[in-house]
């Protein structure tokens, strides 16, 4: 099992100050843990619109590039897979708040991170607690 799957973290997103809802105390050096992947996938939610909303990233690829740079990542090759995957252009504007494409575009990127496709369920379950809980 991946590190992300282990962690429910399904995008290996890193410690910080930052507190989800659905955060768990995490035996992780580097990444945080949640209470299920519905609440993980949920905070990948929450980070893209931060994203879109703070950081003035508009597309994939300025999404992706921010969640994964390149200094760590072969980040053009992220971005190819969950464009592909998502059926999205990497260049196409995004509504971080619109189920399509952002479920499909999550999924991808869990599928990227983990190295196995993502449960739609469980996206769709951490969709669902991003637009009851959107912060």
């Amino acid at each position: 099992m991946s590190r992300g799957l282990r962690n429910r973290n399904p995008g290996n997103i890193r410690r910080s100050a930052t507190t989800y809802k659905g955060e768990t105390t995490s035996t992780d050096p580097a990444f945080k843990a949640f209470e299920s992947l519905a609440w993980g996938y949920r905070a990948m939610f929450v980070l893209l619109h931060t994203y879109h909303v703070r950081h003035g990233c508009r597309t994939l690829r300025e999404m992706i590039t921010r969640w994964a740079p390149p200094s760590e990542n072969h980040t053009e090759n992220y971005i190819r897979a969950v464009a592909t995957a998502a059926k999205v252009s990497p260049e196409h504007p995004l509504d971080t708040k619109s189920r399509e494409p952002m479920i499909p575009i999550v999924a991808a990127m869990s599928a990227v991170e983990n190295g196995v496709s993502a449960r739609m369920e469980d996206v769709t379950g951490g969709w669902e607690l991003f637009m009851k809980y959107p912060v």
